[in-house]
């Protein structure tokens, strides 16, 4: 049976779009502590303006939330918000801060990365100019530290936004990667039916499994890192944006 004709691309964002941790050198020449050191040295300074605490506690309590964050994230497919992560940390600590103080540290934990910005992927902002008006095109993105909003402001910043027309990001969703609900709200953002999708991203539970259980297909990107792709069960693979309009015309003729 053929397979539909695709009319809508997906974009993960991190190790797709955007290359993480890429902010760490620009950090690091500026005189930062690396974002997992500066997050704890915001815990710190907040709960000190009420009273000292030990910093191996925070360490301690920091370790565990990430832990038990990635735990449900892969396990249940949902990512804590920054709030639920701090909250269960503080929670951990028996301690509370007022709240106009605990909003803006989570603020502050939220907009690390549109302080100092990671870097594109190469060639994806060419790649995108050159789909757009083939394609339909929409995000979908698990959100670890940086929320939906941080993340459409990264796009904005780099002037990509524009070529988006659905955001699904798991903070605003509820639910994260490869759960069904969010492929499947893309595919009505965008108009179009699950099957005339194609999702690329770069991890193979979360990108490829994902589109594949809703009868999307899927392209492995190993631009930025590659992770999986020697038993990959995707329908391609991108090494260089610069091949992806190719891909696409190829997987269409299939």
């Amino acid at each position: 049976m053929d397979k539909a004709r695709i009319r809508a691309i997906t974009f993960d964002l991190w190790d797709t779009v955007f290359i993480d941790d890429s902010d760490e050198p620009k950090r690091k020449k500026q005189g930062l502590a690396p974002k997992p050191v500066e997050r704890r040295n915001l815990v710190q300074q907040f709960l000190e303006h009420h009273e000292p605490i030990a910093r191996d506690l925070i360490d301690l309590a920091y370790d565990t939330t990430d832990a038990a964050f990635r735990q449900v994230w892969y396990a249940q497919n949902v990512t804590w918000t920054v709030r639920q992560r701090l909250w269960v940390l503080l929670k951990g600590l028996k301690r509370n801060l007022p709240e106009p103080e605990f909003d803006e540290l989570v603020r502050l934990h939220e907009e690390m990365e549109l302080a100092v910005r990671p870097d594109l992927a190469p060639e994806v902002a060419k790649t995108l100019s050159s789909l757009q008006g083939k394609y339909k095109m929409g995000v979908i993105s698990d959100a670890i530290f940086s929320p939906g909003r941080a993340l459409r402001q990264l796009l904005a910043d780099y002037d990509i936004l524009k070529y988006f027309s659905s955001f699904i990001f798991s903070d605003e969703i509820g639910c994260a990667k490869p759960n069904p609900a969010v492929f499947e709200a893309a595919a009505e953002g965008l108009g179009v039916k699950p099957g005339e999708i194609v999702h690329i991203g770069d991890r193979e539970l979360k990108d490829i499994d994902g589109p594949h259980a809703v009868g999307a297909r899927a392209v492995l990107c190993t631009v930025v890192k590659d992770r999986c792709s020697e038993n990959t069960k995707a329908d391609a693979i991108c090494s260089n944006f610069q091949d992806l309009p190719a891909i696409l015309e190829k997987l269409n003729k299939q």
